[in-house]
């Protein structure tokens, strides 16, 4: 139900969705573990923002000076430029400031900027965030955002889901250091998978126990169990953190049964005392749970994209993917007679796959042990 109403709400582009200030704070003090000089001197863009209610704004200024950052650049988008309206209200913060203009509040978007203390309480924090109109709405195509992406080295947000593909290639076209939330099944997206296949592109630290949790204005429109009316936060399971800054956890090993204790001793009755499955049109075996990838397989394997959350690039190679969009990823592992995109097992389509093989010194290491 959760993976139905994200589509729907990328269908009616109602993308406004908040994140949580413990959700970013678990996945960038991950960054600061395996560097804590990741942000140090560093000019940071958090773009498709709502500095007045979003906590990305909130939790870097607040860590302003802990971080060592050199600049903090939020912006929004114009209310008008929408395309889901809601009624709209100024929030206090702006109505009581000097620049104000009820004529721009609407159509324009806004910058916060965040340098140095101006309130004068010694340090650099919330209090000291300036704020002005921007020339045009906000849009991250426009000239006026696409400068601002030039002048940062890196940006983190939670972009409209219904525009990941394209923003994903402005943040690739800027060169950028980057963390942004997405949808895990774009994972096999043209634009995304040959970027983790390349190791330019990974999963982050990721969301506690699977579950990320949203603040948004049309929480009621989604489905009993998705949306919690007490807690006014809409539930996801299907949306991870994309990356390309470092952390420790993507290198840490899966440890891992070889494969003939997995038949003994797996969990999984598709595995127990049944051994694994070869796929009809693709030329690897079937893996349908990530802890029963077997330890000592040297060959091909087709494994759930939520595999990515716990891939080490020093213990496997990927060498493809299933593809919904095009047989690109998976080069010769097709078989030459498949007209189908999709893995068969028995006649029967699985799911979508990520293929991977152990790397050369894992497989030595392994015997040698």
């Amino acid at each position: 139900m959760a993976n139905s109403n994200l589509a729907q709400a990328k269908a009616a582009k109602n993308d406004e969705f908040y994140t949580q200030y413990a959700d970013i704070e678990k996945e960038i003090q991950a960054y600061l573990d395996y560097n804590d000089g990741v942000f140090k001197g560093k000019t940071l863009l958090l773009p498709c923002d709502d500095p007045e209610w979003s906590n990305f704004t909130k939790f870097f200024a607040q860590n302003f000076e802990r971080f060592g950052l050199k600049k903090l650049i939020s912006t929004s988008y114009a209310p008008d430029s929408k395309l889901f309206k809601t009624p709209y209200q100024p929030t206090l913060f702006e109505t009581e400031h000097p620049q104000f203009d009820p004529a721009k509040t609407q159509v324009r978007g806004k910058i916060f900027t965040l340098t140095h203390d101006t309130s004068g309480d010694g340090r650099i924090d919330v209090n000291d965030l300036q704020w002005t109109y921007l020339q045009g709405d906000g849009d991250f195509r426009s000239k006026e955002i696409i400068e601002l992406r030039d002048e940062a080295d890196i940006i983190i947000t939670n972009p409209p889901f219904s525009l990941f593909r394209e923003f994903l290639a402005w943040l690739q076209e800027g060169g950028k250091q980057f963390s942004l939330i997405g949808n895990m099944n774009a994972i096999t997206y043209k634009e995304v998978f040959p970027l983790i296949k390349e190791n330019k592109l990974w999963l982050g630290n990721g969301f506690h126990a699977g579950n990320a949790y949203f603040s948004t204005p049309h929480g009621r429109e989604y489905a009993d169990g998705v949306f919690d009316e007490s807690t006014g936060l809409v539930k996801f399971r299907n949306v991870c953190w994309y990356t390309n800054i470092d952390h420790g956890r993507r290198h840490k090993p899966l440890p891992l049964m070889t494969m003939e204790e997995n038949i003994r001793f797996s969990k999984h009755k598709e595995i127990k005392g049944q051994g694994y499955q070869r796929y009809d049109n693709y030329d690897a075996i079937e893996v349908p749970f990530t802890d029963a990838i077997p330890a000592d397989y040297p060959g091909v394997m087709g494994v759930p994209i939520s595999f990515l959350d716990k891939y080490s690039p020093e213990q496997f190679e990927i060498l493809g993917a299933t593809e919904s969009e095009g047989r690109g990823f998976s080069g010769d592992l097709w078989r030459n007679e498949s007209r189908v995109m999709q893995p068969l097992v028995g006649g029967e389509r699985v799911y979508k796959r990520i293929f991977i093989k152990k790397r050369a010194e894992q497989n030595e290491n392994h015997i040698k042990n």
